[in-house]
């Protein structure tokens, strides 16, 4: 998704450098000759990075924009750490890349993760004590030297700015941001982080998350690994299942989350809404319906957990 920063309605960033597979081949044969033999070929253009499946196995890696090289850093110093302690599988980098004359920033070869991401395929509601687990797993203390990051994790009112520029934006264009969803962000905006910091995947959306015959079958796009609040990875819960006995189940699997990390959830899951949704609309459609999901199942769910809001 994008990064923090991009508040104009822009689509899908311009690449700051051309990336091919004459490059990764010329890339894997200086740094990793062994892998050279291999079949290449493109998988998926991101807002960061660039995605080729090397073989039946392997992936590689590479960041398209300065602002991404320093997320895949963080995603193999730290990643590899976490790996052993998490639930789902994870890509943690097979081998590292190094900047040449030609490309100028890290990369990275990972395990190919089979599936598909879960906005082609929503997990089975059967998967929520899974993803639960998952979260707890991730959930724990991070070291004071964990990635800073100012998008996520963070007290929502450092994101309220933004989200507003976002919000009126798409009133001009869409139904969506209807009274109701305000009185919820405005709620999220005044509930207090009661919970300490812990690791956080930042980035939990659909297109980040593999399911393979409904089953989850890994986790995807580790730049935006930092320490903060959980609230941030939950409202992945409301981005990931349509059913909302599945979404309370989650919330009830995951255990003790209070009222203001309900409410804070909540608030995330609107943050992310409304990035994909602000966003999706100039051109990316799959971002656009993401948004405009995830920001129903927002206000869906604040009757059927009988939430009370309180009017401004």
């Amino acid at each position: 998704m994008e990064s923090e920063g991009q508040l104009n309605a822009i689509g899908t960033p311009v690449a700051e450098v051309a990336i091919d597979t004459n490059l990764v081949y010329s890339l894997l044969s200086a740094q990793h000759p062994d892998l050279m033999h291999l079949p290449l070929h493109l998988v998926d253009t991101g807002w960061d990075n660039v995605m080729f499946r090397l073989g039946d196995r392997l992936s590689v890696r590479l960041p398209r924009r300065q602002i991404a090289a320093t997320l895949i850093e963080n995603e193999q110093t730290w990643l590899p750490v976490l790996a052993k302690q998490l639930t789902l599988p994870v890509p943690a980098p097979y081998r590292i890349g190094l900047p040449t004359q030609d490309y100028p920033w890290r990369w990275s070869v990972l395990p190919w993760l089979t599936g598909v991401t879960a906005d082609q395929q929503e997990p089975h509601a059967n998967q929520v004590k899974l993803f639960a687990a998952f979260l707890r797993s991730l959930h724990t203390p991070a070291p004071t030297n964990a990635p800073k990051n100012a998008g996520r994790g963070v007290p929502l009112q450092q994101r309220a700015a933004s989200i507003e520029e976002r919000m009126q934006r798409l009133q001009s264009k869409t139904h969506i941001i209807t009274h109701k969803l305000r009185d919820i962000w405005n709620m999220a905006l005044n509930a207090p982080i009661d919970v300490e910091a812990k690791w956080l995947h930042g980035d939990l959306h659909p297109r980040n998350i593999l399911v393979e015959n409904g089953a989850i079958a890994g986790i995807v796009d580790w730049g935006d690994i930092t320490s903060g609040d959980i609230a941030t990875d939950l409202a992945s819960i409301w981005m990931l299942f349509s059913q909302p006995n599945a979404r309370f189940q989650a919330l009830t699997e995951y255990a003790n989350v209070s009222p203001a990390t309900l409410q804070r959830a909540l608030g995330w899951a609107i943050v992310f809404g409304v990035m994909l949704l602000d966003t999706g609309l100039i051109d990316h459609p799959i971002h656009a319906v993401m948004g405009e999901r995830t920001l129903h199942r927002v206000c869906e769910d604040v009757i059927n957990f009988s939430i009370n809001i309180p009017k401004n």
